[in-house]
Parts: C-alpha cells; structure tokens; sequence
C-alpha cells in the first residue's frame, strides 16, 4: 500500500512538472553588467532554489570565441548578450539549439525588427537602441549645448568632451558603429565616425566605461546603448539620454548553446526572462531596459520610452542583420585601425581643421577653402570599399582582437592592417598639414 501510494505521489508530481524542476548549476556566458546579472540571479535562484546561476562575465566577441573553443567539450548553457549579430555568428557554426518559448504575449516584432529569431535559435527578452547620454551639470558647468542628434557632436565646441568604446571591445557599441553606417551609407557613415571621434577625449576599455565617465563628469557626453543613459538617470546621476533620428532598435537575446549540460535549468532562465517577473525586473532603475511585453510598460517610469507606441523610436534605420554579420570583424577592424589606435592623430587633423574653419569664418579665401576640403577629404578616405568589406570569405581574415595598440595579429589579417594603417597615418598627417596651411593663410 504503502508502494503504491508513493507511486501515485510520484505521478502526480510528474504531471504538475515538479519532480521535473530545475536543478543543478546553470552557466550562462553573458557581457551584461552585474546591476544586471545579480538582479535577476537572485530572482531565478529564489525561485528556483536547486539551481545555482554561474555568471561567466566576457564581452561580446570573446564570449562567441569561448563559446566556439570549448564546443566539443562544452560547458556553457546560455548566451546572454544585446548584439543579435553575435548570435547570428554562433547559429551559423551550429553552436546554438533551437528552444520554443511557452511564455505568451510577446508580439513578433519590435519596431520593424523580429524580436525573436525566425529559425528558433535564440529569443529577444528586451529591446536596445543607441544613442548619446550626457551630464546636466558638467555641460553647464562647460557652457556647452545639449547634442541630441550625432551631427551635433562633430561641432567643435565639443573637442576633447566625448567618450565611446571601441566596437572590437563591446557588441552593443558594434551595433552603434553599424547602425550609424547603414543608416547614412558605407562613405558618409564613416566619415561622421571620424568627424565625432575626433572630438574624443577616451576610446574606453569597456563599454561600462562609457557610462562611468559621464556620471564621474571625467567627459562630458557618451556614445551609448540607451540603458546605460536611462539607468544611470534612475540611479540619480545628473544625466539625460536621447535617441538621435538615425538609430534603431534591435532585440537584447539569449540563446541556449548546442549540447548544454543543463538545458532543463537554461529553459527555465529563458521563461523567466519573458515571464511577467522577469519583464519588470527590467524597469529596476538599475537596470532599465526596454520590455519586450507591452504589457509591462504600464509599470513603467514616467517618460520611459515605449517602442510599442512610439513609432518613430527607430523608425530611421531597417538595420540589416545579415549584412552586419557579413562584415561584422572587418568593421571592428577598421574602427581601431583608423580610430581606437589612430586617436592622437585623427584628433590632431580635426583640431587643425576646426581651428582653420574658425579662422577662416565667413571670409571668402578660394585658396583656403579649398586646402580644408582637401584636408577633410583625406580624413575621410576609407581603405576599401562597401562591397569589398562585404565580400565572401574576407570577414574571416580578421580573427585576431587587438585588446591594445601593441597586440599583434598575424598573416593575411596582419598584412592588410598594416596597409590600412599605412594609409590612415600619411593621410591623417597631411590632412594636419593642409589645415594649417589654410590657418596660415587667414
């Protein structure tokens, strides 16, 4: 009897899924900030008191590169980042597995972007756009302007008062780079990357370390993911955010990886992600991400953005994953050669240009005029071409992720570097001489 009872208990836990609960240790390869990370830790954990959560922190890039290293001995459950090309990168090497969601009312698209991927392979939990955060009391301070749109931070005023991270050190800000690319084109896209980045005062580490030298006031304005700005302002730091009009918004993702040693426990972490907890767990002034549930935005801080009425919010760019993904190293690539590690001499040129354009004012110096659009234009020189970075096979020549100036990497990646490198340096240097040629003659 008493068998046969045990074995009813049995069944029936079975069939209400308790006996089936999580357990275990649950390994998740994320880039997200602790303020993240340890919230919603500690949630999962509460309410799943078997499982211990192992946060194994790795920016973006170096997160596909564990994940791709230790494959055939895999010990990693979840990927948790906000760039969906990084996911796109892990799908096509087969390093992902397909999961179907079983949590309901999440809508198929965020703006005009899928929240989650069509094969199945990984899933949007929150919605990311990108933009500029600057400090109330450090702008005022320096008598400068609000800039709101990225034209606005070539203006001279800004020289030395900007920071942003490189796109070879952080997914989020790689998105940035790309987005701004594809919404003005391969040519113009790049060209006003260098005109910002030539008022930079840092090319930061980390992209936190974006975020933390405009609340430390260290600079003054920072190109960022929106969080970053609208968390530090429900922190109580003197800071305001604002989506510039040529930007979009793309799903933050989790992925399960292919033959994880816990997918009951990395299931569960993906439900709880979308459940009505986890999306409000988003609005914690720490952490501060855009819902994928409409529903949750009705808890939501006065003036919280809202994708889901506003349509202009992203409107601007139809980003293009794919394409991101077919040139997703070589843009990193190009960003450092021509301005991670080119810095003091891409801000030498600008400074010598704004300098000559002040001189030169509203005076009418043909010689002049003409020797500053010769020197903005080998600012502007690009190394190769849309189509080039784009073609087949050329993506994969630049594997190696130059951490500082002195990394080296190898081969044909090495080769064409030090070609681009070449090229930048003479250009960046002649530009600087022209511009004070043209200074000289006002």
């Amino acid at each position: 009897m008493k068998l046969v009872k045990t074995l009813i208990i049995a069944s029936s836990l079975l069939l209400s899924g308790t006996a089936l609960a999580a357990e275990g240790t649950l390994t998740i390869v994320t880039s997200y900030p602790p303020d993240t990370t340890n919230t919603f830790k500690a949630a999962f954990e509460a309410k799943h008191p078997n499982v211990k959560v192992e946060m194994l922190k790795k920016k973006t890039s170096a997160g596909i590169k564990y994940i791709k290293e230790t494959a055939e001995n895999n010990k990693s459950d979840l990927f948790w980042a906000s760039a969906p090309d990084a996911f796109e990168v892990l799908k096509g090497d087969n390093l992902l597995a397909k999961y179907d969601v079983k949590v309901s009312g999440i809508p198929d698209k965020v703006g005009s972007f899928p929240i989650n991927d069509p094969d199945g392979y990984y899933k949007g939990f929150a919605a990311s756009g990108y933009g500029i955060m600057w400090n109330t009391r450090y702008l005022k301070a320096k008598k400068l302007p609000i800039a709101r749109e990225w034209a606005d931070l070539k203006n001279p005023v800004y020289f030395g008062h900007v920071g942003m991270s490189a796109p070879s050190r952080s997914g989020t800000t790689h998105l940035t780079v790309e987005t701004l690319i594809q919404g003005l084109g391969w040519e113009q896209g790049w060209a006003e990357w260098k005109a910002i980045a030539g008022n930079f005062k840092t090319v930061t580490a980390r992209s936190f370390g974006v975020p933390d030298g405009v609340n430390s006031g260290q600079f003054g304005l920072g190109v960022v993911i929106d969080f970053f700005g609208l968390s530090s302002k429900a922190s109580g730091f003197p800071v305001e955010f604002s989506y510039p009009k040529v930007t979009t918004l793309v799903p933050a993702n989790i992925g399960l990886v292919n033959n994880a040693p816990n997918s009951e426990a990395a299931g569960e972490f993906i439900e709880f992600l979308l459940s009505t907890e986890g999306q409000e767990l988003l609005l914690n002034p720490k952490i501060m991400r855009l819902p994928v549930n409409p529903k949750t935005y009705a808890k939501a801080p006065a003036e919280f953005p809202n994708p889901f009425t506003d349509k202009t919010l992203g409107a601007e760019v139809k980003f293009d994953l794919q394409l991101s993904k077919n040139r997703y190293n070589v843009v990193n690539s190009l960003f450092d050669v021509m301005i991670t590690y080119r810095l003091d001499e891409l801000r030498a040129a600008t400074k010598s240009i704004h300098d000559a354009k002040a001189a030169l004012g509203d005076k009418d110096n043909a010689e002049a005029i003409k020797l500053i659009a010769e020197a903005e234009a080998l600012v502007n020189k690009m190394p190769i071409t849309a189509k080039q970075a784009a073609e087949e096979g050329y993506n994969g020549v630049f594997k190696t992720k130059r951490k500082k100036a002195a990394t080296k990497s190898s081969g044909r990646q090495a080769e064409i570097e030090a070609r681009w490198d070449d090229m930048v340096k003479e250009n960046y240097a002649k530009a600087t001489e022209l511009a004070q040629q043209a200074k000289s003659l006002l």
